[in-house]
């Protein structure tokens, strides 16, 4: 893969049926992610199911049921590409035991792009107490994705349909939530889209001859744009960190058939290349790195962002688990630690949390029973501000 455009990672978000699936489908379908002959053979199969009204989202089930079949290395992984970026889309499904999928997949995305269904009383569903749009927002945030992107989705199922009152009454109550959490809506682009007719998805569409457009505000200068596709291009590269150690947690460890045990995952800080000595912490087993490759390509070196695929040598499979870290065995190797002290922000919890409180874990694609042996201070959690009588 050229490196001549930055990588860019999205996860996209929101309650389930309000067409994640369908739009992320359409993305990757008509920018690329797919190849062709994949295609044809998509929409053979979906006329010969009677799927005549061939649907992106079948794309994506599709995609998933051969993935589980065979191994990939780029796992849940999909690429798109736009006029600025190589988008990486990461897979968040939407129902309730998913939310740990949801935190190890959003925690290396760079982009949120937050999908509300429009249609009547489907919004209300999503944004309700017990929606998933309100969580999987908040779980966004709170995981360091600072950039997001709103799709007003189903916009032809709306009454009338391409409702102008309806986008503005969606926006407004959005808005005023992302806010809440920690968002600055000026930067934030809302597009009214149909992720299944392609309405305003790549090219503007005729269907709303009121919406003028997005307008937002990032570092100081306006940028505008109409599609969701532009939209994607206004955010911000990604600073990626090159020159520190390298970190590289493992998402999962395959055994290969003919190549052997081939460890994957995000490269989070510094470079991983071919012929490199690497230590895997916790277990502290150090190993040379044969090769390393990302989309099936081989590389010469991966770097902060970069999905790959390992491979290295004399290590079987069983020695090394998802969660562990990879590090260059002579510039500062991850090491195992007993005790860290971590700031906390604590989303909903039924009871009081004090000293000796035991949850589990989730750090960056670890998960992992701990215990909470001292509370040092309390913070608002807006302003960060250290709060009295601790």
């Amino acid at each position: 893969m050229p490196k001549d455009k930055t990588h860019i990672n999205i996860v996209v978000i929101g309650h389930v049926d309000s067409g994640k699936s369908t739009t992320t489908g359409h993305l990757i379908y008509k920018c690329g992610g797919i190849d062709k002959r994949t295609i044809e053979k998509f929409e053979k199969e979906a006329q010969e199911m009677g799927k005549g009204s061939f649907k992106y989202a079948w794309v994506l089930d599709k995609l998933k049921a051969e993935r589980e079949r065979g191994i990939t290395i780029d796992i849940t992984l999909w690429k798109f590409e736009t006029a600025k970026y190589y988008a990486t889309v990461i897979d968040a499904p939407g129902h309730r035991d998913f939310i740990k999928n949801m935190i190890t997949g959003t925690s290396q995305a760079d982009v949120a792009v937050l999908i509300v269904a429009g249609g009547t009383g489907e919004f209300e569903a999503g944004i309700s107490k017990n929606g998933q749009t309100r969580e999987h927002a908040l779980l966004a945030y709170t995981l360091g994705v600072k950039q997001m992107i709103v799709g007003v989705n189903k916009m032809d199922t709306t009454e009338p349909p391409f409702s102008e009152s309806r986008f503005e009454e969606i926006k407004k109550e959005v808005s005023t939530y992302i806010k809440k959490i920690g968002y600055n809506p000026t930067g934030v682009p809302f597009v009214p889209i149909s992720g299944w007719n392609g309405d305003n998805m790549l090219e503007p569409s005729t269907n709303m001859p009121w919406y003028k457009g997005w307008s937002i505000e990032k570092k100081g200068s306006k940028i505008d744009g109409k599609t969701l596709l532009q939209a994607l291009d206004a955010m911000e590269p990604p600073s990626r960190p090159l020159d520190k150690p390298l970190r590289l947690p493992l998402q999962d460890v395959y055994k290969i058939g003919g190549i052997g045990t081939v460890p994957v995952g995000r490269v989070e800080t510094g470079v991983i290349k071919p012929g490199m000595v690497v230590t895997f912490a916790p277990c502290n087993l150090t190993t040379e790195v044969k090769s390393v490759e990302m989309h099936h390509e081989a590389l010469t070196e991966a770097v902060p962002g970069d999905n790959v695929g390992f491979n290295v040598k004399n290590v079987s499979v069983k020695e090394l688990r998802r969660g562990y870290v990879a590090g260059d065995s002579k510039d500062n190797p991850p090491k195992a630690t007993e005790e860290f002290t971590a700031q906390v922000i604590v989303l909903n919890h039924p009871g009081q949390i004090s000293n000796g409180y035991t949850p589990v874990l989730d750090c960056h694609t670890a998960h992992i029973a701990c215990k909470f042996s001292k509370i040092k201070e309390k913070c608002d959690r807006r302003s960060g501000k250290k709060l009295e009588g601790m």
